[in-house]
C-alpha cells in the first residue's frame, strides 16, 4: 500500500459525510470531501511537474486552507510550512536551506515571499481559496515548472514535513519527518487522549508549527474527528469561537491558557453551553497553579504533555481520568520510549537527574546536512533531547529545564523552573520567566521577568521577600523586572535564552556564549 493511500486511510478515516475541517462562518469540509481534495491536489501537483522528491514551501495564513494544503501537498511532495511573518532575509535562509522547488502562497499574497522566491529561482504557485465551498477548499494556480512528474505517491519513508529548530547563536537545524513519523505521532496522541469520531478540536495554534499540525489537525483526523481552524490565537475571540465550534477539547501553549483565563469570568455562558471534555497543554512547562485554575474554570481535566519537533511532537503525557495526572510533571512515555541518561551514556534510575533521551517510530532519522549535530544528538542508541529531567517511581517525567538554560551562579546550579514555580505562588503574579543574566564575578546571576494579575499590585521588593522565604538565598532572583508583557516567540512561547538581551540587561555581544534558543515544539 502506498503511503499516500495510508495517509487517506490513517489520517482521514472518517465517514464520507462526517465533518473534518471547519472554520468560523464556514460550512464544514467532510472527510469524504477532504479525501477528494487530496486526490485532486496530487494530480494537479504532478501535472505542474512536482513529485515525490520536490520540496514545496507553504507560506499561508492560519486557517482551514493551511490545514488542508499541508495534508494535500504532503501526499505528493515534501512540505515545509513557513511563518508568514518572516521577513525577506529569513525567507531567503529558510527557502535556500530547505531546497524548495516551489512555494505555495495565498492568491492575494503581496509580502516578501514572492520576491524572494523569484530571486532564488523558485516557482511561485498560488492557492485560491474557494470561499463559497466548504472550509479548506482550494485550487492551485500556476504555470508548469517542468514536464509532468511521474504519478508516484508518497511512501512510508518519504519526507512529509520539514521544519527548523530555532537558534540564536547556532544555525537552525533542519528536521525531516517522514510519513511514518507523522502517522505514528498522530496515533500516539489519539490513543493518549482517547480521541474518537465524536471529538472536535478547537485549533488556536499556528499551523507552521509541529504542535498545531500534529496534535490538533492530524490526530483529530486520524481518529475520524474534526478540527475547527481559527485564523490564529486571539484571546478576545476565544470564547466566541468556543460558542461557534462547540469543541470537545483544545490544545495550546501555557501563555495562551494564561491569556484566556482572565476573560473567563465574563464568558460563563459560553463555557456552560460548550463544555469541554479536556484541555491539553504542551510545548512549554505549565505552572501547576495555572493548571489548577484552568480545571476550576472550565470544569474539566487539563492534560500536560511533552513534545518537540524531532519527535513529530509528542513524547510523554499525563493521562485522562481515571489515569494519573501529576501537576508539575509532563507525564509518562506516550509513544516513544523515554529514559534519563547520565553523561557517560548509562541509563539512570528513578529519582536520578540527567538528560532526557527518547527513541521510537515518531523520532526523526536525523538532522539534514548537519553531521556534527547528529553525532551529538544521536548517541548510545537514543536521541538526546537537550532537556534535563527526572523520572519518578510511576515512570512520570519531570522536566527540570533545558540543559543550556540551567543557571550557573558561581558554581551553584539553579533550575529556572523551580524558581518559576515559587514565584507563581505569589497571589499577585500572573506570569513569570526566570533566566540567566551575565555577572562579572559569578558568571551568571538569577533574573526574573514578571507580569502581575490584572487589578493586583506588588513591588519587586515584595516578590523578592516572598521568594526569600521559600528558596535558598542563591536561588532568589537578584534582578526582578515587573513588565506589562514578557516578549514571546512566534508560537506564543516564553523564551528564556536571549531574554536578558531583549530586556536590555546585557549588550548583544555579551550574551551567554554557546546557547541556542529554546525549542519551539
Amino acid at each position: 500500500m502506498s503511503e499516500a493511500a495510508s495517509i487517506i486511510e490513517r489520517l482521514v478515516v472518517g465517514a464520507d459525510d462526517a465533518p473534518a475541517i471547519s472554520a468560523p462562518d464556514r460550512i464544514a469540509l467532510t472527510h469524504g470531501g477532504l479525501r477528494r481534495l487530496i486526490s485532486e491536489a496530487t494530480v494537479r501537483l504532478h501535472a505542474l511537474g512536482l513529485g515525490r522528491g520536490d520540496r514545496v514551501a507553504i507560506v499561508l495564513p492560519n486557517g482551514p486552507e493551511m490545514a488542508t494544503a499541508f495534508i494535500a501537498v504532503a501526499a505528493a511532495a515534501p512540505t515545509a510550512p513557513l511563518n508568514p511573518a518572516y521577513r525577506a532575509d529569513e525567507l531567503d535562509f529558510y527557502l535556500t536551506d530547505i531546497g524548495a522547488k516551489a512555494i505555495l502562497v495565498a492568491e492575494d499574497e503581496s509580502g516578501p515571499a514572492i520576491a524572494v522566491a523569484e530571486r532564488l529561482g523558485i516557482a511561485v504557485l498560488r492557492l485560491a481559496a474557494l470561499r463559497d465551498a466548504p472550509a479548506g477548499s482550494f485550487a492551485i494556480e500556476g504555470e508548469p515548472i517542468g514536464p509532468p512528474a511521474a504519478p508516484e505517491l508518497a511512501e512510508d519513508g518519504d519526507i512529509a514535513l520539514l521544519l527548523h529548530t530555532s537558534g540564536t547563536t547556532s544555525r537552525p537545524k533542519l528536521v525531516p519527518l517522514s510519513h511514518a513519523n507523522l502517522a505514528a505521532s498522530a496515533a500516539h496522541i489519539g490513543a493518549t487522549l482517547g480521541l474518537t469520531a465524536g471529538d472536535r478540536c478547537l485549533n488556536i495554534m499556528p499551523l507552521f508549527h509541529i504542535h498545531g499540525l500534529i496534535a490538533a489537525v492530524l490526530s483529530s483526523l486520524a481518529a475520524g474527528g474534526s478540527v475547527f481552524c481559527t485564523p490564529g490565537f486571539n484571546a478576545l475571540r476565544f470564547f466566541h469561537w468556543l460558542s461557534e465550534a462547540r469543541p470537545s477539547w483544545y490544545t495550546a501553549v501555557p501563555t495562551m491558557h494564561q491569556a484566556i483565563l482572565p476573560r473567563a469570568a465574563r464568558n460563563t455562558d459560553a463555557m456552560a453551553a460548550a463544555p469541554l471534555r479536556f484541555i491539553r497543554s504542551s510545548s512549554a512547562s505549565l505552572p501547576p497553579q495555572v493548571m489548577a485554575e484552568l480545571e476550576a474554570t472550565f470544569g474539566c481535566p487539563v492534560i500536560e504533555s511533552y513534545g518537540m519537533t524531532e519527535a513529530a511532537h509528542q513524547m510523554a503525557s499525563n493521562r485522562l481520568p481515571p489515569g494519573l495526572r501529576k501537576p508539575g510533571s509532563v507525564g509518562a512515555a506516550a509513544g516513544p520510549e523515554v529514559a534519563v541518561m547520565a553523561l557517560d551514556g548509562q541509563l539512570l534510575k528513578p529519582g536520578e537527574t540527567g538528560e532526557i533521551v527518547i527513541r521510537g517510530p515518531n523520532v526523526t532519522a536525523g538532522y539534514e546536512k548537519n553531521p556534527d549535530a547528529n553525532a551529538t544528538a544521536f548517541a548510545h542508541g537514543w536521541f538526546h533531547t537537550g532537556d534535563q529531567g527526572v523520572l519518578d517511581g510511576d515512570g512520570y517525567l519531570r522536566v527540570t529545564g533545558r540543559l543550556k538554560e540551567i543557571i550557573n551562579r558561581g558554581g551553584e546550579k539553579i533550575s529556572p523552573l523551580e524558581v518559576d514555580d515559587v514565584l507563581m505562588d505569589h497571589p499577585a503574579v500572573a506570569q513569570v520567566v526566570t533566566f540567566a543574566t551575565p555577572h562579572d564575578k559569578l558568571g551568571e546571576e538569577v533574573a526574573a521577568a514578571i507580569v502581575l494579575r490584572e487589578g493586583m499590585a506588588a513591588t519587586e521588593g515584595d516578590i523578592r521577600r516572598f521568594a526569600a522565604m521559600r528558596l535558598a538565598d542563591f536561588k532568589v532572583p537578584r534582578i526582578l523586572m515587573i513588565l506589562d508583557e514578557i516578549p514571546k516567540g512566534a508560537t506564543g512561547k516564553l523564551q528564556r535564552i536571549g531574554l536578558a538581551t531583549k530586556l536590555g540587561l546585557v549588550k548583544p555581544g555579551l550574551a551567554k556564549p554557546g546557547l541556542a534558543r529554546p525549542r519551539l515544539e
